[in-house]
């Protein structure tokens, strides 16, 4: 189980370095990830491909590498026609393959997050980017009270370092996660939220209202953007270190945009150019940068140039 003895702000100290998108890199490498599932359906059919991305990022440079468990869930694998125990399972073995590539660096320190996705992740149309659910608090509540649960009494190698619950649309979606946390206090986690502006979260509240209400839970390990767009991150910076005094995390997309029309990718990824901007993040004020959709290996390799 997640048992940590120092404080729990302590299990970040010194981290720069997060690794970049699961998903982009699987495809690169030939896997679909076309399914309800996304990257669960590899996780699933051909774990040693997830093995595989989490070694390109250690080797680029991170410091921490993201469990491929973000569209895991009771809900989401139900709606696939699989058992609750299925997606328990298939939570731990995330944790698993992360944890065995880590493994493979002995001399680096390398930390495990367990990827979770918000509710709308579950849904598997889109919602997690307006926050536009169709469910009460105590629905929100308890999708996030079960993953949490099962992670939470995991042992040896599925237990993770702490939890990242990424890409929140909205202020309610916070405060039912806070909700469901009540009963591990020690449990370290860190909050990112996915952005429409440069002061607005996906639903529409301010960023630094949602920072302020994270920060102040004691599992809270850090607070930060992630699948937003590269632009936007620096002034974002500004309205976190105005809120609370977490250490920020960052990890946006490359830059790209999705034509849901036609449903592919627009625009050129420039890993060199990422790297500029991520040096603007850190001068910012960011403790802790990685990449999200579209970012690759050499992405972070440019990040982990700059470490310092």
């Amino acid at each position: 189980m997640i048992v940590k003895l120092e404080p729990v702000g302590s299990v970040l100290r010194g981290l720069r370095v997060l690794d970049g998108a699961m998903a982009t890199e699987l495809e690169s490498r030939g896997a679909s990830i076309n399914g309800p599932l996304w990257s669960a359906h590899v996780l699933e059919e051909a774990p040693e491909q997830i093995a595989a991305v989490h070694r390109a990022y250690i080797e680029a440079g991170a410091e921490c590498i993201e469990t491929a468990s973000y569209q895991v869930s009771r809900r989401g694998y139900a709606e696939c026609g699989f058992a609750p125990r299925r997606a328990d399972a298939a939570l731990l073995r995330a944790v698993e393959l992360a944890r065995a590539a880590a493994a493979e660096f002995p001399q680096r320190r390398v930390l495990v997050a367990a990827s979770l996705g918000p509710y709308g992740a579950a849904l598997h149309n889109g919602a997690e980017y307006t926050g536009d659910y169709d469910c009460s608090f105590a629905d929100l509540v308890a999708f996030h009270c079960g993953r949490i649960a099962v992670l939470a009494s995991a042992q040896g190698a599925q237990s993770p370092d702490l939890l990242a619950f990424e890409t929140l649309p909205s202020l309610e979606e916070a405060h039912a996660i806070g909700s469901a946390l009540k009963n591990w206090p020690c449990l370290p986690a860190w909050f990112s939220f996915t952005c429409r502006d440069a002061e607005r979260v996906a639903h529409g509240e301010l960023l630094g209202d949602c920072a302020t209400v994270v920060a102040r839970l004691p599992q809270t390990v850090a607070v930060g953007v992630n699948c937003t767009h590269p632009s936007l991150i620096s002034r974002l910076i500004v309205e976190l270190r105005a809120a609370s005094d977490k250490p920020v995390i960052v990890y946006p997309n490359s830059g790209e945009g999705w034509d849901a029309q036609r449903r592919c990718w627009t625009g050129t990824s420039d890993a060199r150019g990422f790297g500029a901007m991520a040096k603007e993040w850190f001068q910012a004020g960011a403790q802790i940068v990685g990449g999200c959709c579209r970012t690759r290996p050499a992405h972070i390799r440019e990040v982990a140039a700059l470490r310092i």
